[in-house]
């Protein structure tokens, strides 16, 4: 029993990180925007939140600077494609490859620092409860704050006017500006604050996921959470579905090994990349049911004067 309370707690550790840069991604593509630059953001914020900690002890301020990290790279992002009118596919890529090589060299000097010894988490006497105590109430904040965010995120995209203004971005940014709405401004908003859930989601996976600094260390978690948008038809409730399920998926090959299943490790590493294509594989199948969910205008230029 213990070792299923370990791997559910895991799973839900993993699937944090994919959670929060999929509901970043998710708020951008409600826009119109395609961000390929997750990765990289997702970097730069590793180093940026790891490094804060190192040299203040705060695992907020952490957190603070990856958000700010991965906003940066978002807002320049942001201008190139929404003001300059640049292909959003190769930006995102240039953004992803640029991070992936700025983050390996500012953290030549942290592969070896520690940062303070994590804190334990935990809910009084939920705790004790068998399995599900030590399986679901001894998390880091974060991910309960993350379920909590999915939640608000329904809500403002579902039940607001500004949510409503934010998808009708996405779906025709002409019919928008026409109404006179400021369409440019709408989607860098979104492209930031989207910057910023990747940027936390990369300082998480350096302050909690695993505390430590190592070159690559999100090792495809960007592309992952990029492909769940797609995964979960842009819907906040799928996109948590998803992320648990591939946290689950990436943790299986640490409880296989565990309880002495006799597999390769190198197969069992490639789990998580192998259920991500056979997932997109099915549903590209069904390209109605795809173009009915997704944005229509999901990564298309918007031209003002046009």
């Amino acid at each position: 029993m213990e070792a299923y309370a370990l791997l559910i707690a895991s799973t839900l550790n993993a699937g944090t990180v994919l959670a929060i840069a999929a509901l970043g991604l998710l708020i951008n593509e409600k826009a119109g925007i395609v961000n390929l630059g997750a990765e990289g953001m997702m970097l730069c914020a590793a180093i940026a939140g790891f490094a804060t900690v190192v040299a203040t002890g705060s695992d907020t301020l952490g957190f603070v600077a990856g958000m700010g990290a991965g906003a940066v790279m978002a807002l320049v992002f942001g201008v190139l494609v929404i003001w300059l009118n640049t292909n959003q596919y190769a930006t995102g890529l240039a953004l992803s490859l640029f991070g992936a090589g700025f983050s390996a060299f500012a953290g030549i000097r942290y592969v070896q620092e520690k940062i303070p010894e994590r804190p334990n988490f935990a809910i009084p006497y939920f705790t004790d409860i068998p399995l599900l105590g030590p399986a679901l109430f001894r998390q880091h904040p974060l991910v309960y704050l993350t379920a909590v965010f999915a939640l608000g995120l329904i809500w403002f995209l579902y039940r607001t006017r500004s949510g409503l203004v934010l998808r009708s971005v996405g779906e025709s940014p002409e019919s928008a500006h026409a109404l006179g709405y400021p369409v440019r401004w709408i989607r860098l908003a979104a492209v930031v604050m989207g910057g910023a859930l990747c940027g936390l989601a990369g300082a998480y996976l350096s302050i909690v996921y695993t505390p430590l600094w190592v070159e690559g260390m999100v090792s495809g978690k960007g592309w992952i959470a990029l492909a769940l948008t797609t995964f979960a038809t842009w819907r906040p409730a799928r996109v948590m579905l998803g992320a648990y399920l591939f946290g689950g998926v990436t943790m299986l090959q640490f409880h296989l090994q565990g309880i002495g299943v006799e597999i390769p490790s190198q197969f069992l590493s490639m789990l998580p990349y192998v259920a991500t294509i056979v997932v997109l594989a099915l549903i590209s199948r069904n390209p109605r049911w795809i173009r009915i969910n997704m944005p229509a205008s999901i990564g298309r230029p918007f031209y003002p004067g046009a």
